[in-house]
């Protein structure tokens, strides 16, 4: 692979010069240079595209839908707009991956029987988006805490330690995070 140096756009590196290039690697010049190559316009040296194509071929193999996590922490004023938030988002964008994460008052439209302020049940909505990939998970300290059982809620619920760090978590592995 020929490599561009800095004679090769216009600049040579004298010792005496007091640039912060002096101080770096051959490879950081490299990469420096090439980079003010490119933002110069001028075109990229031989073997510069094939180097590239790894990186372009690992990008090419991630999932292109986003990756994001909606948090409920009370049912009654956020469950309802999540939902709906979530089946919009799989319509527009049909390979997303989402999370949905519960903890305290937010993990109950996920019991079995629960209703909305209407009087209509959660149940068919979560059933439709749990079969589209979403995941629901509720908070085990939440269950801890106010003294829930596992076995009253929904089918289609997992389970995760500790929401908050769920959250985290996820968010770490680069899941955007919306809180409806």
């Amino acid at each position: 692979m020929r490599q561009l140096s800095a004679r090769a756009i216009g600049h040579e590196l004298h010792d005496d010069e007091p640039s912060a290039a002096r101080g770096m690697s051959r490879r950081a010049r490299w990469l420096s240079t090439l980079l003010l190559a490119v933002a110069a316009g001028m075109p990229l040296p031989s073997g510069a595209a094939e180097a590239a194509t790894p990186a372009a071929t690992a990008a090419a193999a991630v999932p292109a839908g986003d990756k994001v996590v909606y948090h409920v922490g009370d049912s009654d004023a956020q469950a309802l707009q999540a939902l709906r938030n979530v089946r919009n988002h799989l319509d527009a964008d049909p390979t997303a991956q989402i999370t949905v994460v519960t903890l305290a008052t937010g993990v109950d439209f996920l019991m079995e029987g629960a209703k909305d302020k209407t009087g209509a049940g959660y149940e068919g909505l979560v059933a439709a988006l749990h079969n589209r990939g979403v995941r629901f998970e509720v908070c085990e300290i939440t269950l801890k805490n106010r003294g829930l059982s596992k076995d009253k809620f929904l089918q289609e619920v997992d389970f995760t330690p500790s929401g908050v760090v769920r959250l985290a978590k996820l968010q770490i592995q680069g899941y955007a995070y919306i809180k409806p």
